[in-house]
């Protein structure tokens, strides 16, 4: 039987009320694409007023995503933000980070349970609860997946704006067979990282090697 909005948010929140003590929810975005920064977000969440359509980001529509995020931003009790660079990336491997990421999310933030969604050993100042499909038990984790997805979503956009050619604003800095296919024609540009593209032909029949 399909629960109500109301049920599914209520749902998410017992999750959290679980724990004694402050309760701080950590998500990233962007650990898979060719390109651009990594982000995580730290979100410590009211008991109440629910937001009704806190959720797993990747389940919302975009249009969607970015209402919710609005009402989160304006009820957090507190919110970090957390972001790795392609450079950083390519230097220290994508786990690593994340992690990096989301200590600088963390940072600051007063609270003494962090669940986070399945990234282990951050040396948070508190006790680190790990969760698989974390976005989809905990409600303070799936109001953090939207600020992390909403804010690098924005970022890629700003992006699209000054390498065009790329569909950035479309495809996120995801892999889509448009990307690859623009990658092939200009090469890489300063935001794409570089262990993430591996061997691609560029039109003039050259290769460039990236990993």
């Amino acid at each position: 039987m399909k629960i109500s909005r109301k049920e599914r948010a209520e749902a998410l929140m017992a999750w959290d009320l679980q724990y004694v003590g402050a309760v701080a929810g950590m998500d990233e975005a962007g650990r898979g694409p060719l390109a651009g920064n990594v982000v995580t977000a730290c979100v410590v969440m009211p008991a109440e007023p629910l937001i009704l359509w806190v959720d797993d980001s990747k389940k919302l529509s975009e249009s969607r995503r970015e209402k919710v995020y609005e009402e989160i931003m304006s009820l957090a009790l507190h919110v970090g933000i957390g972001r790795c660079t392609p450079q950083e990336i390519d230097r220290i491997n994508i786990l690593e980070a994340t992690k990096k990421a989301m200590r600088e999310a963390a940072f600051g933030i007063p609270a003494e349970i962090f669940l986070i969604d399945a990234v282990t050993g951050l040396g948070l100042p508190g006790r680190e609860v790990p969760l698989i499909r974390g976005d989809a038990t905990s409600y303070a984790i799936a109001a953090a997946s939207i600020v992390a997805k909403v804010t690098r979503d924005r970022e890629m956009r700003e992006l699209d704006r000054i390498y065009p050619e790329y569909g950035f604003a479309k495809n996120k800095g995801y892999g889509t067979a448009a990307h690859i296919e623009a990658l092939k024609k200009y090469g890489p540009c300063p935001v794409h990282r570089r262990t993430f593209i591996g061997h691609f032909t560029q039109q003039d029949g050259t290769e460039f090697f990236q990993r």
